[in-house]
């Protein structure tokens, strides 16, 4: 039995919640490295991005974005498939939910584990669960992009595939009027990743590349304080990319020497923690990361299912 703590099992502490507001009728929620929420208004209607764990914390969230609109939401915008992400869809009413096709695809295949997963790992984020009527199921799904235009001089909202990255199926909103960047998980300020279900590979490489090919002014990550200045956001996303290589190196040494898992994570741990430690979910995700990328090293394209048995036999097995 381990003695340091399951996940984010013991971290019960609520965090400040902080609205900004970025640009006229686009806005974001921070959470002081909790997931990032946003929602962007057209001349009639609200998009949203992101779902939140439960009804519960979307209904949070949507009091708080009432101080500034009452328009309806008619699209639900999931960067991807993470329970986090969007149990707490049935909230917003709205009128269709918008997913890439892998995002769609991942949630048949293994929601009901992610969902147990997760809150297994991350209760505090699960506000009233008992109110989650089951999983959620994206309605309107593309494959590369999709634009949705907001009337008047507002422009447009674009929604991007940029590659396998965090998960298959990641998606970004970007503002090309205000060269606003919604990037989910794709990258994160000052947070650590979780690279469970990711492609690291893909993600380091090509994937980044395209999200930094917006050239995005402001850019709100998946957690993580919202970063302003074309500089800043490309420190960001170098990184983001520097925490996946890293592992990506270390990793990849102890797997050719014909090393172990457990090295492989104690090897990553101690080059990673002098920069990264102090940052949101480290210890709670590194596990789970170092595994995925060993198995990626296997040959294991696709990522095997976390289910919560397979969570603390993971975690057991890498602590000293």
């Amino acid at each position: 039995m381990t003695s340091k703590p399951f996940a984010s099992s013991a971290d019960l502490g609520e965090k400040r919640e902080s609205l900004e507001v970025l640009a006229e009728g686009v806005y974001a929620l921070t959470a002081e490295g909790d997931p990032n929420i946003g929602a962007i208004e057209a001349e009639d209607f609200i998009i949203a991005f992101e779902a939140r764990a439960t009804p519960k914390a979307a209904r949070d969230w949507l009091d708080i974005l009432r101080q500034h609109t009452q328009k309806p939401v008619k699209y639900l915008v999931l960067s991807h498939y993470h329970a986090v992400r969007v149990l707490g869809a049935c909230a917003f009413n709205a009128q269709s939910i918008l997913a890439h096709e892998q995002t769609k695809y991942l949630i048949e295949e293994r929601g009901e584990q992610d969902w147990a997963s997760e809150y297994g790992r991350m209760p505090r984020l699960f506000r009233q669960p008992e109110e989650i009527p089951g999983l959620t199921h994206p309605d309107i799904v593309f494959n590369d992009r999709m634009e949705i235009p907001l009337g008047g001089d507002r422009g447009s909202l674009v929604l991007e595939y940029c590659g396998r990255g965090h998960t298959a199926g990641d998606i970004v909103a970007w503002l090309p009027k205000h060269k606003i960047l919604f990037a989910g998980d794709l990258v994160e300020a000052q947070a650590a990743l979780y690279t469970g279900d990711a492609f690291h590979f893909d993600w380091s490489t090509g994937t980044l590349d395209k999200v930094q090919s917006y050239q995005a002014e402001t850019l709100i990550g998946g957690r993580g304080a919202v970063v302003r200045g074309n500089a800043n956001v490309n420190a960001a996303i170098e990184q983001t990319r520097q925490f996946l290589k890293d592992m990506i190196n270390k990793v990849g040494a102890v797997h050719k020497r014909g090393g172990t898992l457990k090295e492989a994570f104690l090897e990553t741990h101690r080059h990673l923690e002098p920069q990264f430690g102090q940052w949101p979910i480290f210890e709670h995700c590194l596990p789970f990361d170092v595994k995925r990328l060993w198995d990626e090293f296997d040959g294991i394209d696709w990522p095997q299912i976390w289910t919560a048995e397979k969570d603390r036999e993971v975690w057991d097995a890498l602590q000293d």
